[in-house]
């Protein structure tokens, strides 16, 4: 089931609700600039696995509410906490990609992981997002051709081949936030240094990282295990920036296994 949560006056985020009465509840948290949508490969699986899946479009993304401001990992990280709050969601599994990933590791240290019994990270962006001049080209796209922009994402984004119907709706997906909350977030991640907030996080934490990252690189997963202290590294080595959707079998099934061995 779908619905709106209200964050802030006239800011509403869309929820994703797949099977409420799952035994065990994993929150989404998609990458830039898409939407919970591009968990599909997930959801199709997980929910006959038992799990009750969430998946939250952030402000500006998918079909939530698209404000001018708010575009900072600690506003979208309270974004998270109403949610959480709203749901009365306890000792859930956080689950973010990119971007997504980034929010996360904010949302465990600002709230000091506030009902979260495990983490998984999905090549975070993290401790750093873009460098100046990644960022500084999506930018220059971002305000005068969108469309370009995210065909460039997505060019960059999978190792392995894709179709050009796949391609499309990738690219649509990622068109549905708006200009300017592209724009916030392309500085947010420009700016972005999460080092001190690794070291803040004590759950169980599974970190899911393609070795032909362009996007993110390897190099910051491995960075990530050494500051996170109860983490895992599986490297996916047939995978770029999409290892959800690259190797999606391996991927639900590393996430179940990682789920079942931390069952309190």
């Amino acid at each position: 089931m779908g619905y709106f949560i209200c964050v802030e006056p006239g800011v509403n985020l869309y929820v994703e609700d797949i099977n409420p009465g799952g035994h065990k509840t994993i929150v989404f948290l998609h990458g830039w600039p898409l939407s919970h949508k591009q968990f599909e490969y997930q959801f199709n699986v997980l929910p006959a696995m038992g799990y009750r899946c969430i998946g939250i479009d952030w402000r500006g993304f998918g079909n939530s509410d698209k404000p001018y401001a708010g575009y900072t990992f600690e506003r979208l990280a309270d974004d998270i906490r109403i949610v959480v709050e709203t749901l009365q969601l306890k000792q859930f599994t956080l689950a973010g990609h990119s971007t997504g990933g980034a929010i996360a590791i904010k949302y465990m240290s600002r709230y000091h992981g506030h009902e979260v019994a495990n983490l998984v990270l999905i090549d975070a962006a993290a401790p750093r997002g873009f460098t100046q001049e990644t960022a500084a080209q999506m930018q220059k796209l971002a305000l005068n051709d969108r469309p370009k922009m995210m065909q460039d994402v997505t060019d960059m984004f999978f190792f392995q081949y894709i179709t050009k119907p796949f391609s499309d709706w990738f690219m649509e997906m990622g068109l549905q936030a708006a200009g300017w909350s592209n724009s916030a977030v392309i500085s947010m991640l420009r700016d972005a240094n999460l080092d001190a907030d690794l070291y803040r996080i004590a759950v169980p934490t599974l970190i899911v990282h393609g070795i032909h990252d362009k996007v993110i690189p390897f190099a910051q997963a491995q960075e990530m295990h050494q500051k996170i202290s109860n983490s895992q590294l599986v490297p996916f080595s047939y995978s770029g920036h999409g290892a959800f959707y690259e190797e999606r079998d391996k991927f639900n099934q590393v996430v179940s296994q990682f789920l079942s061995s931390n069952e309190s």
